[in-house]
């Protein structure tokens, strides 16, 4: 049941905001965390031959371009400080490795002239003084295009790699994350905007004391320094936010101009999210419309709904691979299956876990009733896929969703590069346009107008 009365449309000229999430693969909720099918999972298909190489450096130019293309706001980057494993083994059934998510993001700002060029980059592995002065590189080489997607990792598993650990608790690191950015935003702005002598003919380069000193002492941070670098042309990099939680969304609504929310497929759930979001921005002093919301989301399209959705079965068996299919059950079962047959049945063995139980039971009733093999029943009841239907049926849905209140736009998993990407900018984008609710042409030069944050 819809929660919206078609004949009052509060946002009746809303348009949507694209983004695209270029990184592999990406499981937002442990497995074994809940049943498969809560599991939030985006796979990128790496093993057919249609697919580009995933560490080229020409396939990312490839996508920021196809993006740009189809005048997305932002083209984004994860942070990778160190490869997936699984029982301390490398996960290589995903995709590996990762550049330098700034590195890389220059290189294109070279190659792009319009579209954001969003990185992911960790405030609990990082030091405020040099992560504020890489990205202000990004964001004076792009000419205003950087975006901060700010993350607060307490991993012990990737601390290893810093000789830290995980010796924040979640509260913690949050706080840190808020001195940080503070940090930031000081040495950011401590450069006016005249800082720099007009002409050639000034006795020196910049104003005298001009530039101001950040001094800063916190419970996590200790900073005296001057920034490097001068601000850019929309300021600083857009700030983004991920975090879900109570006390993710409250950082959000204190700090972020985007929000990456993990509920973009039921409306019901996303307009929560979205009245919840708007709730504390007023509570933390600031417009609810400071802030665009924006979910992950898998697309699959096809001419006809039929096709569309033998397309998502066939992208799903596709990513759910046999070797795939044994980890997703052996996470669900807490032991290891990777000596089983993924076309023969399922364990005879109960879950290591008894809150696991009741799925492991429901996973044995589907595949007797339909006769499952093992990978069978993982790929119908594992992670599904967001967004199936033709142009027209999802240019309605996002339509809907956005004019509704429900989102701002959304940040796409392609399953597959290029394909996936390609289907969303040569389908998806025209049917949204005829629509007036998706940009005919970049009207800004930044990612903050892009966002239609102001400058």
């Amino acid at each position: 049941m819809t929660r919206t009365d078609p004949t009052d449309v509060p946002r009746p000229d809303a348009t949507l905001h694209f983004g695209v999430f270029f990184g592999g693969p990406k499981l937002g909720a442990a497995p074994g965390s809940g049943p498969p099918s809560s599991w939030r999972a985006h796979w990128t298909v790496w093993t057919l031959p249609q697919g580009a190489p995933p560490l080229d450096p020409m396939t990312f130019r490839h996508t920021a371009e196809l993006a740009e293309r189809g005048m997305f706001d932002a083209f984004f980057l994860p942070e990778g400080l160190r490869l997936r494993e699984v029982d301390g083994a490398i996960q290589d059934l995903e995709m590996a490795g990762r550049p330098d998510a700034i590195t890389q993001l220059c290189a294109l700002a070279a190659h792009t002239k319009h579209i954001g060029l969003v990185t992911t980059s960790n405030t609990t592995f990082s030091e405020p003084a040099d992560l504020a002065r890489r990205l202000s590189g990004l964001d004076l080489l792009s000419a205003g295009r950087a975006g901060w997607n700010v993350v607060t990792s307490d991993s012990a598993w990737i601390g290893e790699n810093f000789r830290r650990g995980g010796y924040l608790d979640h509260a913690d690191r949050y706080r840190r994350a808020e001195e940080f950015l503070a940090v930031c935003r000081e040495l950011w702005d401590s450069w006016p905007d005249d800082a720099l002598s007009p002409s050639r003919d000034a006795p020196s380069w910049s104003r005298r004391d001009a530039i101001g000193r950040v001094r800063y002492r916190g419970q996590h941070i200790d900073v005296d320094a001057r920034a490097t670098l001068p601000r850019s042309p929309q300021g600083h990099p857009v700030i983004y936010q991920a975090g879900a939680s109570s006390s993710g969304r409250d950082f959000a609504a204190r700090n972020a101009d985007v929000i990456f929310s993990p509920f973009g497929t039921d409306f019901d759930a996303a307009f929560d999210f979205a009245q919840d979001v708007r709730s504390r921005l007023r509570t933390a002093g600031r417009s609810a419309d400071d802030v665009r919301i924006m979910p992950g989301v898998e697309v699959i399209i096809g001419a006809t709904p039929k096709e569309a959705e033998e397309k998502a079965r066939w992208v799903r068996t596709q990513q759910i691979t046999p070797a795939l299919a044994l980890q997703m059950a052996g996470a669900l079962w807490g032991m290891d299956l990777s000596d089983r047959d993924p076309d023969g049945p399922l364990p005879p063995e109960e879950p290591a876990a008894v809150r696991n139980q009741e799925h492991v039971a429901e996973w044995r009733a589907l595949a007797e009733r339909h006769r499952w093999s093992l990978r069978d029943t993982a790929i119908h009841l594992g992670p599904r896929t967001d967004h199936v239907g033709t142009p027209a049926q999802l240019a309605d849905r996002f339509v809907h969703f956005a004019r509704h209140g429900a989102v701002d736009g959304f940040n796409f998993n392609p399953y597959m590069i290029p394909d996936g990407l390609d289907d969303i900018v040569e389908l998806l984008v025209p049917e949204l346009q005829e629509r007036g609710a998706y940009r005919s042409a970049y009207t800004t030069t930044t990612l903050r107008g892009h966002l239609g944050l102001g400058e």
